[in-house]
């Protein structure tokens, strides 16, 4: 019986696979990456809504985890052309930069804009994700490579 349950579960809640990050190495630390981030979105005509860092909040808790910083921006008008096709995916605009430190040296992170909207009602070959990627990979190349 235990075993139909799991079947059942599992054609009823197929698992939903996490989408790999886009990762790019970075010269330079933590701090260093996220100012050049931020230098650079506002180079390509975009605004740097936030940053969010994760590593000072836990070390107000008296954590450790790193240096690990969330950097929070977008261009009014490449999301107002996702939105008018789906207000839904303001849920997950604007876009965000994870820039982070491992035992290699630091890194960015971002989701693909093609599986970070795939749940809303955006063509997968909406011109707006192709402009949203190649924004992305340049932006991020540019501030690791500085």
């Amino acid at each position: 019986m235990k075993l139909f349950a799991g079947i059942l579960a599992c054609a009823l809640f197929p698992a939903i696979a996490a989408a790999e990050p886009v990762v790019v190495p970075a010269k330079g630390t933590v701090q260093e990456t996220v100012d050049r981030l931020q230098a650079v979105v506002a180079n390509a005509g975009a605004r740097v809504f936030t940053v969010v860092d994760f590593g000072a909040g836990a070390k107000g808790i008296g954590k450790d985890i790193g240096d690990i910083q969330l950097v929070v921006f977008g261009n009014p008008e490449i999301g107002a052309a996702a939105l008018s096709a789906d207000p839904l995916a303001a849920l997950d605009l604007p876009a965000k930069v994870l820039v982070y430190e491992t035992a290699g040296g630091t890194e960015l992170a971002y989701e693909a804009p093609s599986e970070m909207l795939a749940e809303w009602s955006i063509p997968i070959d909406a011109p707006v994700l192709q402009i949203m990627s190649s924004t992305l990979e340049g932006i991020t190349a540019k501030a690791a490579n500085w």
